[in-house]
């Protein structure tokens, strides 16, 4: 039984049982005044023009006979044309069994619906028949009906063509839309596609330019070790502790670049790019720390993005972070650069050099400049990364 129930009403929404539940109250209410008007009201009606026909019957089965016009609307999802033409005939079976009675209260918003829901839900061509028949029950309607007559056909005509119009346009609407989603969606693929491969691209770019550049540092650093055999062992001793200075330096650098040549965990997490700056000023709690972008914000090439959130990231991590101070991070995008300036107060514990050399090996293996000055305490720090792509 329960099951049997499940089947009738699969696919009915609620919105559907709303709109039968008031198509059937309006069909019940009317019913009820036909069976209940009076004779003498009847005809005082007809005398002051509210009525154009006394009317044929007061009988109660009207009421279950007219509630089978209203209620397949409930699955108009189903068939909104069978709907229409269960609702037609059932309408015709009224007018012939009933005569004249009132129906234009309760047939013509079912006309009005069934001809929007086959305009929303159909194709052109079965939409047309929709129409047809919507336009056929609206002269059933009205055809016998004791309120207005058939004349009144002239009105409602043209509303069920204005209601089929719109429920035409709706759908035209929501095709368009459901198009521009899947475009979207297309867009989206093609736009990560493309991300992947340049990446791909900038990381075989990146491999060469690091065998380049652990070339020439092997070579320069042979080349200091082989000049400190003739110094005093002060000087030798200096040199020794500059190689390690830069030997570590380097590594650091490899490890970060190698991090991102290599698959594995590395590659699950997105590098940091521009956009990832808030992340690095929200660490300073207390400061007043602020972003500020010029220009043509635009995506770069992924090693340009890595090396200019990396250029700040070593800059602002050396800043105060206090009540009273002010951290000023500005991005400006030009045509074939990106400059990136970073203002605000030392912090006295952190290692500056050591960061201002981190962000110049950053702009150095680009072949871009970075300038830092620091007066009474303030940093002051310009970049230029040169975009290619």
């Amino acid at each position: 039984m329960r099951e049997g129930c499940r089947r009738v009403f699969q696919g009915v929404r609620p919105v559907d049982g709303v709109i039968a539940g008031a198509l059937t109250t309006l069909a019940v209410w009317l019913m009820v005044e036909n069976v209940r008007i009076s004779d003498q009201q009847l005809a005082a009606a007809i005398t002051d023009g509210s009525m154009v026909h006394p009317m044929s019957s007061h009988s109660w089965l009207m009421l279950p006979v007219f509630l089978l016009a209203a209620l397949p609307v409930l699955w108009w999802r189903r068939s909104v044309v069978a709907a229409t033409g269960i609702a037609l005939a059932v309408m015709v079976l009224h007018d012939g069994v009933f005569g004249w009675v009132t129906r234009c209260g309760a047939g013509l918003p079912l006309a009005f619906v069934l001809a929007y829901l086959g305009a929303v839900a159909l194709e052109r061509g079965r939409a047309a028949v929709v129409l047809v028949l919507a336009s056929l029950l609206t002269a059933a309607v009205l055809v016998v009906d004791s309120t207005t007559g058939f004349g009144a056909f002239v009105l409602a005509f043209p509303i069920v063509l204005i209601v089929f119009a719109v429920g035409r346009a709706v759908r035209h609407r929501t095709v368009l839309s459901a198009e521009l989603t899947a475009r979207t969606a297309q867009l989206r693929q093609l736009r990560d596609e493309r991300v992947a491969l340049e990446v791909a691209d900038d990381r075989a770019r990146l491999s060469r330019q690091l065998d380049e550049l652990l070339q020439e540092r092997l070579g320069q650093l042979a080349t200091a070790a082989e000049s400190g055999q003739q110094l005093k062992p002060g000087q030798a001793r200096a040199l020794l502790e500059s190689i390690e200075t830069d030997g570590r330096a380097t590594l650091d650098e490899m490890r970060e670049i190698v991090g991102l040549l290599r698959g594995g965990d590395v590659a699950l997490a997105p590098a940091p790019t521009v956009t990832h700056l808030d992340a690095v000023l929200a660490r300073h709690t207390r400061a007043d720390s602020r972003l500020s972008v010029t220009g043509d914000p635009r995506s770069l090439p992924a090693t340009v993005e890595l090396s200019a959130y990396r250029i700040v990231e070593h800059l602002v991590d050396v800043l105060a972070d206090e009540p009273s101070s002010r951290i000023d991070v500005g991005l400006r995008f030009d045509d074939h650069a990106l400059e990136i300036r970073v203002r605000g107060p030392v912090d006295r514990s952190a290692d500056l050099k050591a960061a201002v050399a981190r962000a110049r090996e950053r702009t150095t293996f680009l072949g871009g400049s970075l300038e830092v000055k620091v007066s009474r305490g303030q940093a002051s720090a310009l970049a230029q990364l040169p975009v290619l792509g």
